[in-house]
């Protein structure tokens, strides 16, 4: 099993498609990889050689990821609320941060809808 950025890489997939469950890499960063790394991207998991394992394990230390980018995103937004913009606003009370529509959708961000009480009569 790989074990790459403290990930376990799932064996069965092609390499390409396991690097995306690193957070911080994407389909796009993964093909950049692997071709820096001069893999296949067909290659499953379970057939890669120790070579190759160290190769992209080399690159990806070179990404933030993981535990740093996460850390990074959540001082990010940490600044905006403490700087009360507006979107920092919108995120400390849990609303739709990039302008979408509130008024009839945005139930990810809302939450569940709330009954009111004594509304029926």
């Amino acid at each position: 099993m790989a074990r790459i950025a403290g990930i376990d890489l799932p064996r069965d997939k092609r390499i390409v498609i396991a690097l995306t469950y690193v957070y911080g890499i994407g389909n796009t960063t993964a093909q950049k990889v692997l071709a820096e790394a001069n893999v296949s991207e067909d290659v499953r998991v379970r057939d890669l050689t120790p070579d190759q394992e160290d190769a992209i394990r080399a690159i990806v230390d070179n990404i933030k990821v993981e535990g740093d980018l996460r850390r990074e995103v959540s001082l990010n937004i940490k600044k905006l609320q403490e700087i009360a913009s507006y979107r920092g606003i919108r995120h400390r009370r849990g609303l739709p941060v990039r302008g979408q529509n509130t008024k009839n959708n945005a139930r990810t961000r809302k939450g569940p809808a709330v009954a009111i009480a004594g509304k029926k009569k």
